[in-house]
């Protein structure tokens, strides 16, 4: 394998950034700079026409789009156990990263860039603080989440191995606090990110995105 990810530091390409970490396999992390639009450029249009990341490149294939970068993943990597083998536990767990991704991240993005959702100024000052509270809410849910596995024995989302829901978790928390939801809001799930962000691999992932999980603090 020659495995080559594009990743932008903060964004929901951190997911797959930790997943290939934490495999130990050899890949090449090439930061694409969104706010430079370096997303735009020709180069980078040739592998995803869309502009978005994450893009992982297996042998020259680019495979796009989070859920299908995870199970792409999990089955090149089995014996890292990223998602459950057991089919109710695999399809419970897979249940939860569609609405991460599909509802959870979608909402933070009519907070983060309302500019793609209108191009009228009062609609976009309007989309802020009503996708705010949405998104307040599904942190809640994703307190509820970590509370039940807690509750039930397991150390992680999905169960005894930790997860893309786990860093996915991470990653809403710290836009949370973006969006001036503070950690004190929700503080099981505060603590179960800090939890998730001392995982060595994860670590280094912040390090190397150099990632501020409070972003309501001062840096």
């Amino acid at each position: 394998m020659s495995l080559k990810l594009y990743f932008a530091p903060g964004a929901c390409s951190f997911v797959p950034h930790v997943l290939l970490e934490m495999s130990g396999a050899e890949f090449e992390p090439t930061m694409v700079k969104l706010h430079k639009g370096e997303q735009n450029s020709a180069d980078y249009q040739a592998i995803n026409p869309r502009g978005q990341v994450p893009v992982l490149v297996n042998d020259g294939q680019p495979i796009t789009q989070i859920v299908a970068i995870v199970l792409y993943l999990d089955h090149v990597f089995p014996q890292m156990g990223f998602l459950p083998s057991e089919p109710m536990a695999r399809a419970q767990a897979l249940s939860t990263l569609a609405w991460m991704n599909n509802t959870v991240h979608p909402t933070f993005t009519h907070i983060f860039m309302p500019q793609k959702f209108s191009d009228q100024p009062e609609v976009q000052a309007a989309l802020k603080p009503y996708n705010t509270q949405l998104f307040r809410g599904m942190l809640g849910e994703l307190q509820g989440l970590v509370q039940r596995a807690a509750a039930q024995g397991q150390p992680w989302l999905s169960g005894e191995r930790f997860g893309p829901l786990d860093a996915y978790c991470l990653t809403f928390t710290r836009w949370g606090t973006l969006a001036g939801i503070p950690p004190e809001a929700h503080p099981a799930l505060w603590d179960f990110v800090q939890k998730v962000a001392a995982e060595p691999a994860v670590a280094r992932v912040i390090a190397r995105e150099r990632l501020q999980l409070n972003m309501g603090a001062p840096a």
